[in-house]
């Protein structure tokens, strides 16, 4: 990730999260991992340059490897709390490590020592250490960035390794980017989402315009799509399905299309099985910049999409 550079601050700076106005979202997920949804988000980018984009799938961002941001600012993410011992205080006692039920005390004989990513941030050490030579201080768990790239801003982040409350920063995200989209005059925000159903699907897909949900065409595509449609029809958002690489399997695609029309989603298109894809990822670049067949597929599919939201 590049430095702050403050030549190119060419987005508002932060402030109050709360935006002059209300701009669309539409957020892409996926029921899995590799369904090629951060390559249509990326070409989605491309095509239109109203957008503002937020990487909301923050356990294991990667959009910005295509897009190439350049970072303007850079803000620590805070969430929850953890243990800290202050070792020049410490007697040696142990209570906090016979106390400890998550095993995160290291005790060498002589002083204690928390682990990072075993503490729990319970605080119970904290407040039976009978000398108060542990600190319970909020805890670190990522960044969170506003940059620009070739084709507009974006607004992503990044959770620390074994860090928690994703979800929390998915919400830090969307409102970041809520407040620079009304402020900057963006159309509309593009949203590249976690995939699966858990917390931080549902922090990423509320109060959103349309949700896009990327699927394939196997077995466990189709189980995921259904899943992934069940939860966005529970939080009332307006649901279409893109079925990717549908031409490796035909008669599984038409089945995923039908099961997603029973369930009152509607279809926006299908991208076929193209090399490449897989050349424009080794490359760093978005799909659409390479041309081909998947490329030209993209391209009707932002069409649609459009067509859906009414843009």
């Amino acid at each position: 990730m590049p430095p702050p550079d403050a030549s190119a601050a060419s987005l508002p700076v932060v402030g109050p999260t709360v935006p002059s106005r209300v701009v669309p979202e539409l957020v892409v997920i996926s029921g899995k991992g590799g369904t090629g949804k951060t390559s249509l988000v990326a070409s989605f980018a491309v095509l239109d340059p109203e957008l503002l984009v937020a990487d909301c799938d923050v356990d294991a961002a990667d959009l910005h490897l295509v897009l190439e941001p350049e970072t303007v600012e850079r803000h620590e993410f805070r969430s929850g709390h953890e243990a800290v011992v202050r070792s020049d205080d410490c007697d040696g006692c142990s209570l906090c490590s016979a106390l400890c039920r998550f095993g995160a005390v290291d005790f060498d004989g002589f002083t204690a020592e928390i682990d990072p990513f075993a503490c729990e941030g319970c605080g119970l050490c904290a407040e039976l250490c009978p000398i108060r030579a542990i600190d319970f201080v909020e805890r670190r768990c990522g960044e969170w960035y506003v940059s620009t790239n070739p084709h507009g801003g974006m607004v992503h982040a990044r959770l620390d390794i074994g860090a928690e409350n994703s979800g929390k920063l998915v919400s830090t995200v969307r409102d970041q980017a809520r407040r620079i989209a009304a402020d900057a005059g963006n159309r509309a925000i593009l949203v590249d989402g976690p995939p699966g159903v858990g917390c931080p699907v549902i922090a990423s897909i509320t109060g959103a315009a349309g949700v896009l949900v990327v699927t394939e065409p196997t077995v466990s595509g189709a189980h995921d799509m259904e899943r992934v449609l069940e939860l966005a029809d529970h939080f009332d958002a307006t649901a279409a399905v893109c079925v990717n690489r549908w031409d490796l399997n035909p008669e599984t695609a038409d089945r995923i299309e039908a099961q997603a029309r029973r369930r009152g989603a509607s279809l926006v298109g299908r991208v076929r099985y193209d090399r490449d894809v897989t050349r424009a990822q080794l490359r760093g670049r978005p799909v659409i910049d390479l041309g081909g067949g998947a490329a030209d597929d993209i391209r009707a599919v932002w069409t649609r999409v459009c067509g859906w939201l009414g843009w």
